[in-house]
C-alpha cells in the first residue's frame, strides 16, 4: 500500500486563500483541537471569511492546517466508508452557496520512518514546549513505515501532526471524481 501527503496545490495561480475559520459564537476555531486525532465539538453556525478572493476550490486548507472541504468530497468520503475516520462540520464560506465543511481527523498514527526520512530533529527542552519533548521539530523528505498504519486511510502523523496522510485509495478517488485544489505527495 502506497501513503500521500496531502496539500493544497499552490501551483493554482487564481485560487483564493482561506482566512481563519470562525464559530458560531465569534471565537476563532482553534487549529490545535484539530490536530489531536480527538473528536470536538464546533458552535454552529460556523463560518469563513476570503483571506485573498480567487477561484473557490474543493479542497483547502488554512494557514493553520485546517482542512476545508468541498460538499462533493464529503459525499465520495461518506461512499468510501470513512465516516469513522473523521469528523465534518457545516462552514459557509464567503461568497459561495455551495456546502463546505471543516474536516477534523480523527486518527494520529506512529508511523514515520526516521531512518528512510532525508532528516529529522526533535524537540528538547530547549525548544521550550515542555509538553512537546520528544515530537518533531522538522521532518524533510518525509518517509512513512506502511506496516505501521493499520487500517486508517486518511490520517495525521503522529508527532508531525500538521501534515495529512491518504491512502492511494484515497488519492484516486479524489482524483478520479476531479476534485481541485490537492496536490499528493509519496510518503
Amino acid at each position: 500500500m502506497k501513503y500521500f501527503k496531502l496539500s493544497d496545490d499552490m501551483r493554482i495561480l487564481d485560487q483564493w486563500t482561506l482566512d481563519n475559520p470562525m464559530e458560531g459564537n465569534g471565537e476563532e476555531l482553534w487549529h490545535g483541537k484539530m490536530t489531536d486525532g480527538l473528536p470536538i465539538s464546533v458552535q454552529q453556525p460556523a463560518h469563513i471569511a476570503l483571506y485573498v478572493p480567487g477561484r473557490a476550490l474543493d479542497f483547502s486548507t488554512t494557514a493553520l492546517s485546517i482542512p476545508i472541504i468541498h460538499g462533493k468530497i464529503k459525499a465520495l468520503f461518506e461512499r468510501l466508508g470513512l465516516n469513522n475516520q473523521m469528523q465534518l462540520f457545516p462552514i459557509t464560506v464567503e461568497g459561495q452557496t455551495e456546502p463546505y465543511y471543516v474536516m477534523n481527523l480523527l486518527q494520529v498514527v506512529r508511523c514515520i520512518d526516521d531512518a528512510r526520512c532525508e532528516e529529522v530533529a526533535y524537540r528538547t527542552i530547549e525548544d521550550g514546549y515542555e509538553d512537546r519533548i520528544g515530537e518533531y521539530r522538522k521532518v524533510v523528505g518525509m518517509r512513512i513505515d506502511p506496516s505501521k498504519v493499520g487500517d486508517a486511510e486518511i490520517f495525521r502523523p503522529w508527532g508531525w501532526q500538521t501534515i495529512i496522510i491518504v491512502s492511494e485509495r484515497i488519492k484516486q478517488a479524489l482524483e478520479e471524481a476531479g476534485v481541485t485544489g490537492t496536490r499528493f505527495t509519496e510518503v
